[in-house]
C-alpha cells in the first residue's frame, strides 16, 4: 500500500513540475500578493490534479471522456490565461502612473485566497497538457490500483500530495527570492509576467481552434 501511495506522489510531482502558465502565475502571485495567495494558487492546481487522478482511476480516461473535451477546455483555459495576463499588464501601467512604486504585497492586498484557488483550479482543469499527461498514465494508475479496493483512493491521495509538495516548494522559493527584490524589479515583473501570460494564453486557445 505504501508503494501505491509513493507511486501516486511521483505522478503528482511529474505532472506539476514542468514550467507552464500555472507555474508562472503561482510565482507572480507569491511575489506580488504574498505567500498566502501563492499557496492558494498551488493548492488549486493540486486539487485539479487530484480530480483528474480520481477520474483516471475511475476509468473516465479509458473511455475517451477527457480527450474528447480537450479542445474546448483548451480554448476556455487559454482565454482565461490571456485575461490574467491583461490584468498583470494593467497592474504594470497602474503602478507606472502611481506616485511611487509599491513593494511586493504592500498596498495591493489580494482579493482573497478563495479567488486564487478557484482561478487556478479552473486553469489546471482546462490545461490540455494536464489532461494528456494523466491519460498517458492510465496504465501505471490501473496496474497500481488493481491490488485492493483502497488502492485507487491511495493513488489519488498520492497524486494530490505530490502536486501539493511541488507547489509548496515553488512558493517558498519564490518568496525567498522576492524578499531580495526591490520595488522596481517587482514593477517590471508585472510587465514580463503579463506579456508572457497573454501570449501563452492566446497561443493555447489559438492552437486548440486551429487543430480542432
Amino acid at each position: 500500500m505504501i508503494l501505491v501511495l509513493l507511486k501516486g506522489i511521483g505522478i503528482g510531482l511529474a505532472v506539476a513540475a514542468p514550467v507552464g502558465p500555472i507555474g508562472l502565475l503561482c510565482i507572480r502571485r507569491t511575489l506580488m500578493d504574498g505567500r498566502a495567495a501563492g499557496l492558494a494558487t498551488g493548492l488549486g492546481a493540486a486539487t485539479a490534479d487530484g480530480v483528474y487522478g480520481l477520474m483516471v482511476a475511475a476509468g473516465f480516461a479509458a473511455t475517451g471522456v477527457l480527450v474528447s473535451y480537450t479542445d474546448p477546455l483548451a480554448v476556455a483555459g487559454g482565454l482565461l490565461v490571456a485575461a490574467l495576463g491583461v490584468m498583470s499588464l494593467r497592474g504594470y501601467w497602474a503602478a507606472r502612473n502611481a506616485p511611487a512604486p509599491q513593494a511586493a504585497g504592500r498596498g495591493r492586498p489580494y482579493r482573497g485566497v478563495a479567488a486564487a484557488w478557484a482561478t487556478t483550479f479552473a486553469l489546471t482543469l482546462s490545461n490540455p497538457m494536464t489532461i494528456l499527461a494523466f491519460v498517458g498514465m492510465i496504465a501505471a494508475l490501473g496496474s497500481a490500483a488493481s491490488g485492493t479496493a483502497l488502492a485507487p483512493y491511495l493513488l489519488v491521495v498520492g497524486v494530490f500530495t505530490g502536486s501539493a509538495l511541488w507547489w509548496l516548494l515553488l512558493v517558498h522559493m519564490a518568496h525567498f527570492a522576492g524578499a531580495r527584490m526591490n520595488a522596481g524589479a517587482m514593477h517590471w515583473l508585472d510587465l514580463a509576467s503579463g506579456s508572457v501570460l497573454l501570449i501563452w494564453g492566446l497561443w493555447i486557445a489559438g492552437s486548440a481552434v486551429s487543430f480542432s
